[in-house]
């Protein structure tokens, strides 16, 4: 991003720190093997960032902070309901129900009773149970990682805001097929939808997390 666009959003008092979250829930966003691996088309330069999201599952998991994972999975019925998106990225259409780009990494494989949410448009939120999740686990924010960051993370986080949720984006836990719509998204949150952060910050907002969502 340019210096000129970073100072005239400083001008304007544009991004502006939320408060610290005190109970936040960890969402892993589409980092399925069709975003994990590069010979897929839809696919992102992503070990780092899953290796990554490992650690601040595992993090999550030693002291119970919720977590929740979303994956792009189409069928002949909602094929048909996401058209327009499909239109737009047909790579999509690779991601039917158990083949091989639908499936998560292994590396970031969800253990028992974590949930999975199956949805067919970009944001975690749209027709799916996560704003529920959430509020029944009394969350007040998340930490959202994944994939790729300018299209389902970006919008993620934006629902999550829109929820009443304050948002973490660890820089190095998201990824994206191209440098600038990358650091373009990160831009954006950052002015207005949450907090990027480095991974460190993230691990110790889990660390950190009230009581009374752990167990």
């Amino acid at each position: 991003m340019s210096a000129s666009a970073v100072e005239l959003y400083r001008e304007r008092g544009i991004g502006a720190a939320q408060r610290p979250i005190r109970r936040p829930a960890l969402i892993v966003v589409d980092f399925t093997l069709g975003f994990t691996d590069r010979s897929c088309a839809l696919g992102c330069a992503a070990d780092e960032a899953v290796e990554e999201t490992a650690r601040l599952l595992a993090a999550a998991r030693e002291v119970g902070v919720p977590r929740v994972f979303t994956k792009i999975e189409y069928d002949e019925a909602t094929e048909a309901i996401a058209e327009p998106f499909l239109e737009k990225i047909p790579a999509l259409r690779e991601c039917t129900v158990g083949s091989h780009w639908s499936q998560l990494d292994e590396r970031v494989a969800p253990e028992a009773g974590e949930p999975v949410l199956r949805k067919l448009f970009a944001s975690g939120f749209f027709g799916t149970d996560l704003a529920a999740f959430l509020a029944g686990q009394r969350c007040d924010g998340a930490i959202v990682t994944g994939a790729t960051t300018s299209g389902c993370v970006r919008a993620t986080v934006v629902d999550a805001m829109q929820h009443g949720y304050r948002v973490l984006v660890p820089r190095t836990a998201v990824a994206d097929r191209a440098v600038e719509p990358h650091e373009a998204a990160l831009f954006d949150i950052q002015a207005k939808y949450g907090e990027v952060v480095a991974a460190a910050a993230a691990e110790a907002a889990i660390h950190g997390a009230d009581q009374e969502v752990q167990g």
